[in-house]
């Protein structure tokens, strides 16, 4: 006997999300990560903007906003509410990118890493967790997904292994990403 795709409204338990309402949590925690995303490369752009690094950083930035601009139609043609929390992640997003670009140009390409391991395994779980019938949604998570993911190398080629702290700041980095994307979920 197989297991039937949560997405799927037989089986439900109480509790359980409808089809609709796991779409519509979906496209407002990557509305919120996406937009929280640019703010981490303005606010690293900001303090590293003249540095080596810049064109690197911006290169990342312009594919990030234009996965917030799908995501900004994602949320207008499917009238899901944005996270009541946009005004937190615009000021956290900005102050993490510069308080690691302040650490230096290693630290805010560990600060990417971070970011983008946890997207990685957030948009593997939502390709997972839609079926056929939201195929276009699927493929929307994957190619953004895939664009992380070489984020994240881009990063490593950039020395974010070498920052100070490197564990520590992408453990650190990590969890308030997981903790942002719980919240940005339900609020």
């Amino acid at each position: 006997m197989t297991a039937t795709p949560k997405s799927t409204q037989q089986n439900r338990l109480p509790g359980d999300l409808t089809r609709e309402q796991m779409v519509e949590r979906m496209i407002r925690v990557d509305h919120a990560g996406e937009y929280g995303a640019v703010r981490i490369y303005e606010g690293q752009l900001a303090v590293l903007g003249n540095t080596p690094s810049a064109p690197v950083i911006e290169k990342m930035a312009k594919q990030e906003e234009r996965h917030l601009e799908k995501f900004n139609e994602l949320i207008a043609d499917n009238k899901v509410r944005p996270t009541a929390l946009l005004p937190v992640w615009h000021v956290a997003g900005f102050a993490l990118g510069a308080a690691t670009a302040l650490m230096g140009e290693k630290a805010a390409m560990a600060c990417t890493v971070a970011v983008e391991e946890v997207i990685d395994e957030h948009y593997a779980g939502q390709v997972a967790e839609l079926d056929e019938n939201d195929q276009d949604l699927k493929d929307t998570f994957e190619e953004f997904r895939q664009e992380e993911l070489e984020h994240r190398d881009t990063s490593l080629e950039h020395g974010a292994e070498e920052a100070p702290g490197y564990e520590v700041l992408k453990g650190a980095v990590k969890a308030s990403s997981r903790f942002a994307i719980w919240l940005s979920e339900r609020i």
